[in-house]
C-alpha cells in the first residue's frame, strides 16, 4: 500500500483536463437516475408529465450551474460547495453542506450497485444481487485509488461509451416510434400514442411535484464540475466551457432520451426493477439489442459510482483540509489520492448489500430519494451562496468586469433556482414511497449543525498545549 503523506508536504494535483472535466461530469448524470428512475417516473406522472418534470429539472439544473459557474470560477477549489458555503453563509451552514454532499453519493453508492446487480441479474437470475455488489465495490475502489489522472483518464472513455449509447438510443428509440423498425411482436408502431392515450396528466399536477427530486437526483452530478476545480488545469478557461457544453448536452440527451421512453413503454409497464432502456429493446425488433444495451447501461451505472465514489473521497478530504475532521482523512498516496476519505466514503457500497435483501425496488427509490434530496439541498446552498457572493462584490464597490465568468440575470438566477429546489423538497412530503429522504434528510441536517456547534465548544474549552 502506497504511503500516505501528511497534508501539507503533498496536495491534490492539477492534472485534469477540459475533457476530463466534460465527461466527469457527464459522467455523473448519465448513470442510475436517468437509466432507472426514469421508469419510476413515468409509471408515476405518466408521458407527458415525465417530459414535462425532466423540463423543468433541466431549467432548475442550468440555474445552478450559472451560479456555481461563477463561485468556482472566482474560487477554484477542491470540494468546493463547502468552502463557498461557509464563507457567505456561515461555517455551520458550511459543514452541513459537506456532510450532505458526501451523503448524497456515498448514498447513491448504494443504489448504484444495487442497480448494476439488477442488470447482471437480467443474464443470471438465480445469482444475488449482494454478490455483484461486492465485486463492483472491489472494482470502483481499485479505478480511484491509483491516482487521480488514471481516474479521469477512464471515466473519459466510459463517459464516452454512455453518451454514443445515448446517441444510438434516440436514433434507433425514435425509428421504432414511426415504423422504420418493426416490433418484435409484430404489432405496429406506436407513434405517439403512449403519450396522449393515459390523458396528458393522467393524475393530476401533483405526481410531477412528488417526482421533482427524483428527476433532480437524474440530474446530479453535474456539480462535479465545482468539485474538480482544485483538480483542474486552467480552470478560468475550463470550468466555463465545461459549464456550457454539459448543460447542452444534458438537455439534448435527457429530453431526447425521455420522449423515446415515454413514446415506447406504456405507463403500466414502467418501474425500476428492469431499466425501462431494456425494455424498450425487448419491444423492438433487432437482434440482441437488449443484451447490448443492458451491458452498456451496466457500464454506464459502474461509470457514475466511479465518479459518486471520487465526489464524496474528495469532499472528506476538504472538511478535514479545513480542520473539520481528523487530520487523517487529508492525508493522500504519492499519487495525490486521498485514500483514508475513499476508505470510509466506499461504506456507501454496505447500503447496497442492505437493499439486496430487502425489498430492492423499494429499498432503491428510497436510497435514490435521500441522496436526491441532500443533493438538492446541496443545490440550495449554491444558489444562496452566489446570492451572497455577487451581493458583497457589489457592496465592496468592486466593478462586475472582475469576474471571468458572471451568471446572467442577478439576482433572477439564484432567486429562481433556490425556489425551485426548496419546492422539490417539499414535494417529497407528498409520495409515500419518498417521504423518508424527509424522515432521513432533515434530522441528518440537524445533526450536522449541532455536531459542528458541539466541536466548536469542545475546542474553545480545551486547554492550550505547548508546542513539543
Amino acid at each position: 500500500m502506497q504511503a500516505q503523506q501528511e497534508p501539507e508536504k503533498v496536495q491534490l494535483k492539477r492534472t485534469m483536463k477540459t475533457r476530463h472535466l466534460i465527461m466527469l461530469s457527464l459522467g455523473g448524470v448519465i448513470g442510475t437516475g436517468l437509466f432507472f428512475n426514469t421508469g419510476y417516473i413515468i409509471s408515476t406522472t405518466g408521458a407527458a408529465g415525465t417530459l414535462l418534470a425532466y423540463l423543468i429539472g433541466a431549467l432548475v439544473v442550468w440555474l445552478v450551474m450559472q451560479c456555481l459557474g461563477e463561485l468556482s470560477v472566482a474560487m477554484p477549489e477542491t470540494g468546493a460547495f463547502h468552502v463557498y458555503a461557509s464563507r457567505y453563509l456561515g461555517p455551520a451552514t458550511g459543514y452541513t453542506v459537506a456532510w450532505l454532499y458526501w451523503l448524497t453519493w456515498t448514498v447513491a453508492l448504494g443504489s448504484s450497485f444495487t442497480a448494476a446487480g439488477f442488470c447482471m441479474q437480467y443474464w443470471f437470475p438465480h445469482v444475488p444481487v449482494w454478490v455483484w455488489c461486492v465485486v463492483f465495490c472491489a472494482v470502483i475502489f481499485g479505478l480511484n485509488v491509483i491516482s487521480t489522472r488514471f481516474f479521469a483518464e477512464g471515466e473519459f472513455w466510459f463517459s464516452l461509451v454512455k453518451v454514443i449509447t445515448i446517441i444510438v438510443f434516440i436514433v434507433l428509440g425514435g425509428a421504432a416510434i414511426f415504423g422504420f423498425i418493426p416490433m418484435q411482436d409484430g404489432s405496429p408502431a406506436p407513434g405517439l400514442s403512449n403519450i396522449t392515450v393515459e390523458g396528458w396528466l393522467p393524475h393530476g399536477a401533483l405526481p410531477i411535484l412528488m417526482t421533482m427530486v427524483a428527476v433532480n437526483f437524474a440530474f446530479s452530478g453535474t456539480e462535479l464540475i465545482g468539485i474538480a476545480a482544485g483538480e483542474t488545469e486552467n480552470p478560468h478557461k475550463a470550468i466555463p466551457v465545461a459549464i456550457r457544453s454539459t448543460i447542452a448536452r444534458l438537455v439534448i440527451f435527457f429530453i431526447g432520451t425521455v420522449c423515446v421512453l415515454a413514446a415506447l413503454i406504456p405507463m403500466q409497464q414502467a418501474g425500476v426493477e428492469k431499466s425501462p432502456f431494456v425494455l424498450v429493446f425487448e419491444k423492438v425488433g433487432i437482434p440482441y439489442a437488449a443484451d447490448i444495451f443492458n451491458f452498456v447501461i451496466l457500464t454506464a451505472i459502474l461509470s457514475a459510482a466511479n465518479s459518486g465514489l471520487y465526489a464524496s473521497g474528495r469532499m472528506l478530504w476538504s472538511l478535514s483540509n479545513e480542520n473539520t475532521l481528523p487530520r487523517c482523512f487529508a492525508r493522500v498516496t504519492k499519487n495525490g489520492v486521498p485514500l483514508t476519505a475513499l476508505s470510509v466514503s466506499m461504506l456507501g457500497g454496505v447500503l447496497a448489500l442492505f437493499s439486496s435483501v430487502v425489498a430492492p425496488d423499494t429499498v432503491f427509490v428510497a436510497l435514490s430519494a435521500i441522496s436526491g434530496f441532500a443533493v438538492v439541498a446541496v443545490w440550495i446552498s449554491i444558489c444562496a451562496a452566489h446570492f451572497m457572493f455577487r451581493r458583497r462584490h457589489l457592496q465592496a464597490g468592486k466593478p462586475l468586469s472582475d469576474l471571468q465568468y458572471r451568471a446572467p440575470w442577478y439576482p433572477l438566477v439564484p432567486v429562481l433556482g433556490f425556489v425551485l429546489c426548496l419546492v422539490a423538497c417539499i414535494g417529497l412530503a407528498f409520495d409515500p414511497s419518498q417521504r423518508i429522504a424527509l424522515y432521513c434528510g432533515l434530522p441528518f441536517v440537524a445533526l450536522c449543525y449541532g455536531a459542528y456547534y458541539l466541536t466548536r465548544t469542545l475546542k474553545t474549552q480545551e486547554p492550550e498545549h505547548v508546542a513539543e
